[in-house]
């Protein structure tokens, strides 16, 4: 029988973490996080990090893994879940592995060599954009989202130019790099859950509000913080996350509080569509309504009849 891995997926602000909070109190479960930006120590308040109380209680894998001023990859991520999913396997526990990073939960089921498809909407675009500014100004917009990918591609390489923006816009991930090593999908027993509001208005009223609240509890402060460190920069990986960036452009005066607010809100609305549409190209996830009041209880229900032959065992 292939040891069980468990895939809680959705967009950011569907309630995730608690609906793993629920379940690793219910099931010899271990959590590990799949989130690009909880990767970074000190990126706390913008990217709704569980809490030092909630980590002592039910402790989340790669979370504050490696310092704000470091390039931490896919690669690096999926090497490092694979470590401790099979951690938890050899300890007898599940590893439930809960995020909002889409990119990740792919590379590390289907392997790094599985990029997204062409995507003839966002080309057509591109396209036209190339044909008013050219090839060079794209390439440079290429090197303020992913440096390494511009690095290694001429600036008048239409063909690269275009893939490696079209992978960072679909991922909001940089173009991945490292051997392409192989996924865990033929070597687990997958169970794909991804929560969803049935709702588009109702979810961005959520992330509206959760931002504004991420201000009260000290987002400017702690993107002040990040930049006195050594290192941190403006275009680090790790200030590129949704709201930091913004923040960051606040504190260098170049926008006002409010135009701060719309934009980052506007910039989680994208992120949340880009995580949804890569779902919903993902083959075999089980769909659950984030307005379901009982949503825990309704995927504890389906988690375990899914996993009673191991909970069994």
């Amino acid at each position: 029988m292939k040891p069980p891995v468990i895939f809680l997926a959705g967009p950011t602000g569907s309630g995730k973490t608690a609906v793993a909070v629920s379940l690793a109190g219910r099931y010899p479960i271990e959590v590990i996080s799949v989130d690009a930006a909880q990767v970074y120590r000190g990126l706390d308040v913008g990217t709704a990090k569980p809490d030092k109380d909630l980590q002592a209680r039910v402790p989340h894998g790669l979370i504050d893994v490696c310092e704000p001023s470091d390039v931490f990859s896919v690669a690096d991520y999926c090497a490092g879940a694979k470590v401790l999913i099979g951690d938890a396997h050899a300890r007898g526990r599940i590893p439930l592995l809960v995020g909002g990073s889409s990119f990740y939960f792919s590379m590390l089921e289907n392997g790094l060599g599985a990029l997204p498809p062409a995507d003839a909407e966002f080309r057509a675009k591109l396209t036209h954009q190339a044909k008013r500014v050219g090839w060079p100004a794209l390439h440079q917009e290429l090197d303020a989202l992913d440096p390494a990918s511009s690095g290694r591609i001429d600036r008048h390489d239409a063909q690269r130019i275009q893939r490696a923006l079209e992978i960072n816009w679909l991922t909001g991930e940089p173009v991945p790099r490292g051997s392409p090593g192989g996924g865990i999908g033929s070597a687990m027993a997958l169970t794909k859950m991804a929560l969803a509001y049935t709702d588009r208005a109702v979810l961005h009223g959520i992330l509206a509000a959760r931002f504004k609240t991420m201000l009260d509890e000290g987002l400017v402060a702690e993107v002040e913080g990040l930049r006195r460190l050594p290192g941190v920069k403006k275009d680090s990986v790790a200030m590129r996350s949704v709201g930091y960036r913004q923040v960051w452009r606040y504190l260098d005066g170049e926008i006002d509080c409010s135009s701060m607010c719309a934009e980052a809100i506007a910039a989680t609305r994208q992120l949340a569509k880009r995580q949804l549409t890569w779902l919903r190209r993902s083959g075999g996830v089980v769909w659950f309504s984030a307005n379901e009041p009982r949503v825990s209880e309704v995927v504890a229900t389906y988690t375990e009849a899914k996993l009673s032959l191991w909970l069994n065992n």
